[in-house]
This record gives C-alpha cells, structure tokens and sequence, in this order.
C-alpha cells in the first residue's frame, strides 16, 4: 500500500511511503519562478507535480490543512492558500483520494516534538535508513511530509483493523 504525505508549503514536500517498504522517495515541492510586476516571484509548479504525482498511483495521500496564522500579512497568506488549492487541484484532478488533516492532529499521532528540529529528529527516529533526506535544517518541509505520510499509515493500518 502506497501512502503519499504532503507538506503544501512553498518550502514543502512530497513524501512516498510504501506501508511494506518503508519509505520510498522524499521531494521538494516543485515550484517555478514568475514575473509579477516587476519582480520574480517562487510558486507551485503545477505541471511539475502533476508529473511527480502521476506515476505513483498512491492508495491515499494526506494534505496538511493548512490555515491563516496570526501576524501573517494579507498578500503571503493569499499565496499560501493559493499554492494550497494548487496541490488541492492537481490531486483532485488525478483523481486520487485524499484526506486533509491537521498539523495538530498529525503530530500528536506520530509522537512529534515541538519545533521543525523536533520535526526532522522524529523523521530520522522512524525511518533511520533515510536520514539522509532530514540533514538539513531547512529539510522541515521533507520529515513534515514524511510524518504526514506516516500518520497515514497509521490511519489505514486502525481503519482496517475495525473493518
């Protein structure tokens, strides 16, 4: 059973876990620069994930939920959201099922320790052989999407359980 976990984020990622491999693959959301105005500006690239996501062919992905945070400015959080309903539509229209949850509701099931070192010390304690894929500080988005996806995998192991 493959479970797909994504960090939609500009700085996210996409996390491939196969229930009986372990994890798969780790990849940066694809993004692309753009002319607004008269700057260049870094968003989803829409193609690209589709053609990332594609193949794969998941059994279930789960989408972080995301939301406005506090002191966030009106034009950044307008852009989150924006590269949030691209991820959204891309899924949607490969057809794929998807579940949003929420950060709160993924870390606690997954055992998280504040904080995005937290994030990444989790990944690296739950899946050791891809450590490599955490190293980095600024690899939080890649052990988000892996706790993402290991949080679905501990979703539809409890799910088939009760059936």
């Amino acid at each position: 059973m493959k479970i797909i976990g994504i960090d939609p984020g500009l700085s996210g990622a996409i996390a491939v876990l196969d229930i009986k491999n372990g994890l798969l693959a780790v990849h940066d959301m694809p993004t692309m620069e753009v002319k607004i105005g008269s700057s260049m500006k870094r968003k989803i690239n829409p193609a690209l994930l589709t053609e990332m996501l594609r193949p794969i062919k998941p059994d279930h992905i789960y989408i972080e939920r995301v939301a406005a945070m506090p002191g966030q400015g009106v034009t950044s959080m307008f852009n989150f959201g924006y590269g949030f309903g691209i991820v959204i539509g891309v899924v949607s229209a490969l057809g794929y099922a998807h579940t949003l949850v929420g950060p709160r509701v993924w870390q606690a099931a997954v055992g998280s320790v504040s904080g995005k070192d937290g994030n990444r010390s989790r990944a690296c304690e739950l899946y050791p052989k891809s450590a490599g894929f955490f190293s980095r500080k600024k690899d939080d988005g890649r052990a988000d999407a892996t706790l993402i996806a290991h949080y679905g995998a501990l979703s539809s192991y409890v799910k088939k359980i009760s059936d």
